[in-house]
């Protein structure tokens, strides 16, 4: 969290993962998401890849085509 708090690109992907999964915390899914909407915001490629599956699972697949054609852009191959 500390990480994160500092601005940490990386802790922000990895922390909202936890909450998204609930992998050593209480499960809290809006809060992952946010955490992975700060570090897409400033160019992290996995998290921009996540909310663009997010999105899809949600039905928002204009949304999602969008996420993914940025993180495609940026780099990330499986986008």
């Amino acid at each position: 969290t500390e990480a994160a708090e500092l601005g940490s690109l990386d802790a922000h992907y990895q922390l909202g993962l936890a909450y998204c999964t609930g992998h050593g915390v209480e499960q809290d899914k809006p809060r992952g998401i946010h955490l992975w909407q700060e570090a897409a915001m400033k160019g992290h490629v996995e998290s921009r890849h996540n909310l663009a599956v997010v999105e899809y699972n949600n039905g928002n697949y204009e949304l999602a085509v969008r996420h993914w054609m940025i993180s495609a852009k940026i780099g990330d191959e499986d986008s």
